[in-house]
């Protein structure tokens, strides 16, 4: 009896049925489909044999047995290590409980807070003075044909390398118009010499059709720090109106008591840092300021300061450096000259002692006989060589003029410069030099680079000094340059000193009045208008 079973669209056969449809009468062991079920019948089998086993297996390791029962047996034992295991892994896992650094809290100013402003619908209801759209929504309808506003009140700013017409352009003034507009600025202040990001308020007027861009009523910028330049439209035409402003040039004097720190003591005294820096600078070329400046001095700084009637402020490089104790003076450094140069309350200049090193290495040969590297004979080395990777500056030991840079035999590219006294110095082996013959070089200026070339086995200096033409050890020369007044420029340095020193301290400080006519030219924006409104009410 056979019972027909349905089984994945074919029917299973028993041993020694026949085939239906079989023409070629072979038996039920040869038929294709049925080795295929079979076949796959078998590895389900044994899939399920293998993971049936590893079950088995697995549960047979008995990995956490219970530690109440049998202490102490290998069964406990192997328990205990899985305890064990288990904590040192949730102990590796436990979260770190240090503090979590928290965002610093923002302050807005007014930009940010009329950026944040122009997005509400206050600004909308106060005719849209900051130019800005509400976003578009499906209850937006476009007006066919939408009025505009009789002005249009927007800044705009000078970019690095942008031409002033151009950004005049940029702010939707004709181009006509713009070329006039910088013409007028022009003649009253090179355009070249307008700082990158000064801001330039501008007004546009109605446009006479719909096609042509808007005219230019009025515009106001910054173009110095003592003038305020306009251009307005009257009768017609674009004039130029300038407007100086009234400046304040005292200078800034601050002094106080050194204490446990002068820097900071200089600063909560309201120097600027750069002003203590310069000042820190100019006495440590004097004296050490580890150990020659005790806590009870005092510091005496006197900084180039300008005051604007607007308000504005600039601070300026420091003028004079002085050190006081016990009432008296100890340092007293005026700058003067062209160059910049401090010089004591006698006239004398800024001690420069000794030379500094043409390059930040090791010495790796002394002056002095030894077997050269590359003719492989002792000869005499006439310099001192310093180790340096290519293209490291090399800088002038001192002040001086470029006697000689070019190419020079075995040196390869060499500079030699002049000093005082007889003294010059010479630098070899350069990938580049930076100077030229007749040049004059200061105290730390780069002349060259570091290379290989000429007689050299790799990239380093080799530095030559000379006395009368005669090489000398770099290392033997110790010298103490300054430079004095005299005469006439004696005078004014003492004249120029003792103003200094007429200065009140905290006099440049003092509330300055503001040019109203300057401050209330600027536009105002109707939501100005209203908050000051509400202000005085």
């Amino acid at each position: 009896m056979f019972e027909n079973r349905a089984f994945d669209g074919m029917v299973p056969l028993h041993a020694g049925a026949a085939v239906p449809g079989d023409m070629s009468g072979m038996g039920v062991g040869h038929h294709p489909t049925r080795v295929r079920y079979a076949r796959s019948h078998g590895l389900a089998d044994r899939y399920s044999s293998w993971k049936r086993q590893l079950s088995n297996r697995i549960a047979a390791i008995d990995l956490a047995p219970d530690l109440a029962r049998d202490i102490g047996s290998r069964r406990w034992m192997r328990g205990a290590a899985t305890l064990i295991g288990l904590s040192a892994l949730a102990l590796a896992a436990w979260p770190d409980f240090s503090a979590v650094a928290a965002a610093p809290a923002s302050s807005f100013d007014s930009d940010v807070r009329d950026e944040f402003r122009s997005q509400m619908i206050m600004p909308l209801a106060l005719g849209a003075d900051s130019g800005r759209r509400m976003g578009a929504t499906n209850a937006v309808v476009q007006l066919a044909n939408a009025p505009e506003r009789p002005n249009l009140d927007l800044a705009s700013t000078l970019a690095r390398g942008d031409s002033f017409d151009r950004m005049l352009r940029r702010a939707g003034v004709g181009e006509a118009e713009a070329g006039q507009i910088a013409g007028l600025i022009a003649s009253a202040i090179p355009l070249a010499d307008i700082p990158a990001g000064t801001q330039v308020d501008i007004t546009l007027g109605r446009r006479p059709t719909a096609d042509a861009p808007r005219p230019l009523d009025a515009l106001s910028f910054r173009a110095r720090f003592d003038l305020q330049l306009a251009v307005e439209r009257q009768d017609g035409r674009l004039r130029l109106i300038p407007k100086p402003i009234r400046v304040d040039t005292t200078p800034l004097r601050i002094r106080g008591v050194v204490g446990s720190s002068l820097y900071r003591s200089a600063r909560a005294a309201g120097a600027p840092a750069s002003a203590v820096q310069q000042y820190l600078r100019a006495i440590g070329a004097e004296m050490d300021i580890e150990s020659g400046i005790a806590s009870r001095d005092e510091f005496d700084i006197i900084v180039d300061y300008k005051r604007a009637a607007t308000g504005e402020v600039e601070a300026g490089r420091l003028l004079f450096a002085g050190l006081t104790r016990d009432g008296k003076p100890r340092k007293q450094l005026l700058r003067w000259g062209a160059d910049g140069r401090f010089y004591e309350a006698s006239g004398v200049g800024e001690m420069r002692q000794g030379l500094i090193a043409p390059v930040p290495g090791q010495v790796s040969s002394n002056f002095g006989m030894r077997r050269h590297p590359i003719l492989g004979y002792k000869r005499m080395h006439r310099g001192m060589d310093f180790r340096a990777g290519h293209g490291t500056p090399i800088y002038a030991v001192t002040d001086g003029v470029v006697q000689f840079a070019g190419r020079s035999g075995g040196y390869g590219n060499f500079v030699k410069l002049g000093h005082n006294a007889g003294l010059a110095t010479g630098y070899a082996h350069m990938s580049r030099i930076a100077v030229r013959s007749g040049q004059s070089v200061r105290r730390g200026q780069v002349i060259g680079y570091v290379g290989s070339t000429g007689l050299s086995t790799g990239p380093h200096l080799h530095y030559e000094m000379y006395r009368n033409g005669v090489p000398v050890n770099p290392a033997s020369v110790r010298f103490v340059t300054r430079a004095q007044l005299s005469g006439s420029q004696l005078s004014a340095f003492r004249a120029q000193l003792a103003q200094l020193q007429r200065i009140t301290p905290g006099a440049a400080l003092n509330s300055l009045e503001q040019d109203s006519a300057v401050v209330e030219d600027r536009p105002l924006r109707e939501i100005d208008r209203l908050e000051r409104r509400q202000a005085s009410n």
